[in-house]
């Protein structure tokens, strides 16, 4: 499904040149839920935006479903992201005058579906991580968790295959990312591929496969034996907060 071979990244800041990915190998099958581990600089925001059609390699090839998306068109790369990955930032990056359905309606207005399907996507995505009493509440009325749902419901309004999370639970307190995880381990039961990156070695060990990225280089890549699964009885994202 995700194949990344001999990938480079390198900017050029100035006179100082940095290698952030040196020569990356990596192969991420249909329904795995991978995470991504290593300290700040290691490279893993930058690879995982890379698979994330947000930004491009400076060498090396990209396949995602058999298709090179290394040579891809800005307007293609576009393409791929609205049709076939969903995005969760730390931040959230929520419009904070639009409600939390208006958020999650925004990659379908890009998609050109009409009103009536936007609004009947954006209701099912927000009460599928529980939050369908708070559909009418602006960012700023919503806990970090509620808005770290609301950044999951809009990741998944298109029916996405792939799931990239960036520090998804950096902002939250334990308790909260802990749910939010919650959702994630789920959401890859249900058959979405997921690639989690994080800092935190509690929050990695929801995966089933961990791989540690250490000065632009994989140097582990290993099977989860003891994830971490708690609350996964009590339905789909623990309580309201």
């Amino acid at each position: 499904m995700i194949s990344v071979s001999a990938i480079t990244k390198i900017y050029i800041m100035g006179e100082t040149r940095v290698e952030a990915l040196r020569g990356v190998d990596l192969a991420i099958n249909r329904r795995e839920f991978v995470s991504v581990m290593g300290p700040s600089g290691s490279g893993k925001s930058t690879l995982m935006n890379i698979i994330g059609a947000l930004d491009r390699p400076s060498s090396g090839r990209y396949f995602l479903d058999g298709v090179d998306v290394s040579k891809m068109s800005d307007n293609q790369l576009a393409e791929i992201r609205n049709k076939m990955i969903g995005f969760v930032f730390q931040t959230f990056n929520l419009l904070p005058r639009m409600t939390a359905l208006r958020n999650v309606e925004l990659p379908l207005m890009y998609a050109g579906l009409s009103t009536k399907d936007r609004r009947t996507k954006a209701q099912n995505a927000l009460e599928m991580v529980s939050l369908a009493d708070r559909m009418y509440h602006r960012p700023a009325e919503l806990s970090g968790g509620q808005r770290q749902r609301v950044a999951i419901a809009r990741a998944l309004v298109n029916d996405p295959g792939f799931v990239f999370a960036d520090e998804p639970t950096g902002n939250l307190d334990s308790r909260t990312g802990a749910e939010i995880m919650e959702i994630f381990q789920r959401l890859n039961d249900d058959g979405v591929t997921i690639l989690l990156v994080t800092h935190e070695a509690d929050i990695a060990k929801h995966a089933k496969r961990l791989i540690h990225l250490r000065d632009g280089r994989i140097t582990g890549d290993e099977p989860i034996t003891e994830r971490t699964t708690y609350g996964l009885d009590n339905g789909w994202a623990g309580s309201n907060q």
